[in-house]
């Protein structure tokens, strides 16, 4: 016990480091898979849903469906990706994009 108190300042500081480290993987991992995002999810969703080239191709589709939804023939606001490309984030052809209302576009995600 009296090694304990004997330890320097260096080591106390390792000591309350490595308690850090193990708590936050401790609470990382009670966190659900599915409210983490990987950087791919995290780059779609920051970067590219919000850039000039999705905003054109959103417009392509909307209008292409003529502003309609292609499941139940109501005004559709959004455009859903039927598929995503798999290397080449934005890249995906307009064929594998539908134009949709919010509630079939939350049925399909369901």
């Amino acid at each position: 016990m009296a090694q304990l108190f004997n330890l320097s300042v260096e080591t106390y500081r390792l000591i309350l480091l490595l308690v850090c480290i193990i708590i936050f993987f401790v609470v990382v991992s009670y966190i659900p898979k599915t409210k983490r995002l990987t950087r791919r999810q995290w780059y779609y969703r920051n970067v590219y849903l919000k850039s000039d080239a999705w905003r054109r191709k959103r417009y392509v589709v909307l209008r292409r469906d003529q502003w309609r939804c292609v499941h139940c023939g109501s005004r559709a606001t959004q455009v859903h990706h039927k598929r995503y490309a798999k290397r080449k984030l934005g890249k995906e052809p307009i064929k594998w994009l539908e134009s949709v209302c919010k509630g079939c576009h939350d049925n399909l995600h369901k």
